[in-house]
């Protein structure tokens, strides 16, 4: 069992930035895969990167490609979404997830509590 806690959502403005953090807990986690997701009211639920913790390779939707990175500490179990040159239609909340055989794509078994951002124009 693995238990993620997000943290780093707010209120922006247009053009700032935001980092969320995704603490994992419970067990190794150097197997998993971290995802990052977003919903907003009346969409679906987008996905935003993703990162294979054991190598560090991370997949980034092309929606959001240039503007947000995905990172991680191993150190800390903990992994980042860093969010640059965020717009009004960002504003989400966020959500970090994670597939214990590391499959980016997931299904992923495990969720955050999820963390609102607001972006202001």
């Amino acid at each position: 069992q693995v238990q993620l806690v997000e943290s780093g959502g707010g209120l922006v403005q247009a053009g700032g930035s935001l980092r969320l953090s995704c603490a994992a807990s419970g067990r190794s986690f150097s197997s998993y895969a971290m995802g990052w997701f977003r919903r907003t009211p009346g969409k679906a639920r987008e996905f935003i990167g993703a990162i294979r913790w054991s190598e560090g390779t991370t997949y980034v939707a092309d929606s959001v490609k240039g503007r947000f990175t995905v990172a991680r500490d191993n150190a800390k179990n903990t992994g980042y979404l860093q969010m640059n040159s965020l717009k009004p239609e960002d504003t989400a909340v966020y959500y970090c997830a994670a597939d214990p055989l590391g499959r980016v794509t997931g299904p992923f078994s495990y969720w955050g509590q999820g963390t609102q951002v607001t972006v202001s124009s």
